[in-house]
């Protein structure tokens, strides 16, 4: 592994996503329902103004695929999606452990999704990362994996 980028902050994440993703034709996020939701939806808000198209799976639940649409309130979930992709981000969520999904079930959801494409890349975005300490590379073919920390005060003014 090596370090290819350091950055700091929501914008680092986001522009660190943007030029992963800028050849991509399709990009498929798959996270947990409710956590991972909301930053499929902000990482996407980089991309609202390219020809990319953007959609999300809820944990390995293909079937349920939707868009990610720009919206005047942002980037949300819209309709039924086809989940094929050339480009799949793989959200920590998924490799928490009380969320019981097993990483070979990820791979076989990640084969299906990317059948077909001529050229494929699979993004892991993790915050402490999340998916080195539950063994998920290795068993996972990451290219890539954007890991973040988030610093958190609580100030009472």
């Amino acid at each position: 592994m090596e370090v290819i980028n350091n950055a700091n902050g929501i914008g680092g994440l986001l522009t660190s996503f943007r030029e992963l993703v800028k050849d991509s034709k399709k990009v498929m996020f798959i996270g947990t329902t409710g956590f991972c939701t909301p930053f499929a939806e902000i990482m996407s808000f980089v991309l609202r103004d390219t020809p990319i198209e953007v959609g999300f799976i809820p944990d390995i639940r293909n079937h349920e695929a939707k868009a990610i649409v720009s919206t005047p309130s942002g980037m949300q979930i819209g309709e039924d999606v086809d989940y094929h992709a050339d480009t799949v981000v793989l959200l920590g969520g998924l490799a928490m452990p009380k969320m019981n999904i097993d990483v070979n079930d990820i791979k076989k959801n990640m084969e299906d999704i990317l059948e077909g494409a001529d050229s494929t890349t699979v993004i892991g975005v993790c915050f402490q990362s999340m998916f080195d300490t539950q063994c998920w590379i290795g068993p996972i073919d990451f290219d890539y994996i954007i890991d973040s920390d988030m610093a958190v005060s609580t100030i009472k003014v």
